[in-house]
């Protein structure tokens, strides 16, 4: 019967990969991947051999078509991302919606998800809270975005690059300056971080050392009882030593 399975990958530790997902990965007919040499590396990891077909921004309209007919001829299609949940900020949607409206069984694999990992990790108020994908790249909308997020009374996650987590640590400190926040840094990986503070105390650590890997960038709620506890708790903790045995060899969300 043909279906499309949607497939959490790891986001950087590979040890976090389910054994459903590796099952399916092994027993489908074709794999639709974000970048093949980045999936690639993760089968060759765990000696899975399936065909590997490109799926990004720049093909979707064209894959999408040629998947659909794939699936109507019977294949079962497994959907990857570079990391993390197909179609959260990274490519899928489009496909998934296309098999909903055709009436093709769509099958979604849990896997790690940065979102998750930051929410837990900032040790902010976890319910509810919003996620914002990338934050905007122009620094006007950035701003906007920024100066929104503490009034909304819950916590909001951002996804955000190295090379513009500075330019995006200036915009809070000029929008949000007393905001509590956190950087949520190399998730799962053997150098994972958590530094949380106000936007110009994490802007004089990160010119102080320059970012690396993926990043989350997590603002708290304004007016709320639990977010002050927690932070207040956080402070009195060093930061732990964090170790991974099987680190990825490829950078994940």
């Amino acid at each position: 019967m043909s279906k499309l399975y949607v497939v959490a990958t790891p986001i950087g530790n590979l040890e976090d990969i389910t054994l459903r997902a590796l099952r399916v990965l092994k027993e489908v007919d074709l794999i639709a991947a974000e970048d093949t040499r980045h999936s690639g590396l993760l089968l060759q990891h765990f000696e899975i051999r399936k065909p590997l077909v490109s799926y990004h921004q720049f093909n979707e309209a064209k894959r999408t078509a040629e998947f659909l007919q794939d699936l109507q001829a019977g294949k079962q299609i497994a959907l990857v991302s570079d990391a993390g949940m197909p179609g959260v900020s990274d490519p899928g949607e489009r496909l998934i919606r296309a098999c909903v409206t055709s009436n093709i069984t769509v099958e979604i694999i849990p896997g790690p998800s940065a979102v998750l990992q930051a929410l837990v990790g900032a040790g902010f108020p976890m319910t509810p809270f919003h996620f914002g994908g990338f934050l905007p790249v122009k620094s006007g909308g950035r701003r906007r975005e920024l100066a929104a997020a503490p009034s909304r009374g819950c916590t909001s996650i951002y996804f955000e690059s190295p090379h513009r987590l500075i330019r995006a640590l200036e915009d809070a400190v000029a929008e949000i300056p007393t905001a509590t926040c956190c950087v949520a840094r190399e998730l799962t990986k053997k150098f994972e971080e958590f530094k949380r503070g106000t936007p110009a105390e994490l802007l004089a650590y990160y010119q102080a050392n320059k970012p690396r890997g993926e990043i989350c960038f997590v603002v708290a709620g304004l007016d709320k009882k639990a977010t002050k506890a927690a932070v207040e708790e956080f402070s009195k903790r060093e930061e732990p030593e964090i170790s991974a045995e099987a680190d990825a060899p490829y950078e994940g969300e």
